[in-house]
């Protein structure tokens, strides 16, 4: 079979079947995730394979698994997927349809201040444009681009990070950068002025998400100190609660604190500009070319200034 036979053969739907197998590690967990049967997902299987004339899948045990030919499509899967969207949204633009769908995903902070303004600034300039929205921290927000789970990640990363998702994991997508968002400390209202991180070594530290807890400890670090660390949340309202009732001190980005208003009893102070965490953009290579894609990441471009990320420094 030549190469040209092969690509004949092949359509998006096959590769994103062998896609979801690859994912869930089953067919009945591909059926799932696509909302099909598990017999239609078999026949269509073999349907390919005879095409092909290679097997995708493999017997193991009870389960199957993909062959090397079924790992070659699931590779090749998000990328051919997009490039097929993006010339049906072309196709569709030019019959004067105005439809699409973006599959956003974001860190739980950006849930109430950016995605809201997000959603209404589309449902403005693109009423057509359906948005779905995942929240997730920077590594798994990353693997889901990856794994054509979503279209567009909004991530953060601290500076010095040992563990930068943006990184080694993207590689091969693109990380557009957004903007910063400052870091503050939190602290009882009633507490002494501080001149910096160094004034607290004393003190009960709380912590959050598992990038914002290290982010911390390499804070304190700088300042000479390892933090004792008294508490860990990553619900940015119960460390106000838990700083205002004096139980410890915190740092928070400032997109958290203007997430609800600031609870009384606390006070807060902002961090020199080197730690604020810097706002990113991710998504796969190419995925302006989609014109739903493209309208959403204008609209993000957007709100982000509006929604309190700092252009400046990114």
């Amino acid at each position: 079979m030549s190469v040209t036979d092969a690509a004949a053969d092949l359509d998006v739907q096959s590769l994103r079947i062998v896609r979801a197998i690859a994912d869930t590690g089953s067919i009945t967990g591909a059926a799932a995730a696509l909302g099909y049967s598990q017999p239609a997902i078999s026949q269509h299987l073999r349907r390919l394979e005879a095409r092909l004339e290679i097997a995708v899948v493999e017997r193991v045990g009870r389960g199957v698994r993909l062959s090397e030919a079924g790992r070659v499509l699931a590779r090749h899967a998000p990328t051919v997927a997009l490039a097929v969207e993006a010339a049906a949204e072309e196709l569709a633009q030019l019959r004067g349809l105005r439809t699409g769908l973006v599959r956003l995903v974001a860190f739980p902070s950006a849930s109430p201040v950016l995605v809201p303004r997000l959603l209404a600034a589309l449902a403005i300039s693109h009423p057509g444009i359906a948005v779905t929205y995942l929240e997730a921290e920077p590594p798994e927000a990353v693997q889901a681009i990856r794994e054509d789970r979503a279209d567009i990640a909004l991530t953060f990363s601290y500076p010095g990070d040992r563990d930068d998702p943006h990184r080694h994991s993207a590689r091969g997508l693109s990380v557009r950068s957004a903007g910063r968002d400052d870091l503050m400390l939190v602290l009882p209202a009633a507490h002494a002025p501080v001149r910096g991180v160094a004034d607290l070594s004393d003190e009960t530290w709380i912590a959050g998400c598992p990038r914002c807890r290290g982010h911390l400890l390499e804070l304190c670090e700088r300042a000479g100190f390892a933090p004792r660390i008294g508490f860990e949340t990553d619900n940015y309202v119960a460390v106000e609660g838990l700083v205002a009732q004096g139980i410890g001190v915190a740092t928070l980005p400032r997109m958290a604190l203007d997430s609800f208003p600031m609870l009384p009893g606390i006070a807060t102070a902002p961090l020199p500009l080197a730690e604020a965490r810097r706002l990113h953009v991710v998504t796969a290579q190419g995925s302006e070319r989609v014109p739903s894609l493209a309208a959403a990441l204008t609209a993000l471009r957007d709100v982000l200034p509006a929604a309190g990320a700092r252009t400046g420094g990114a």
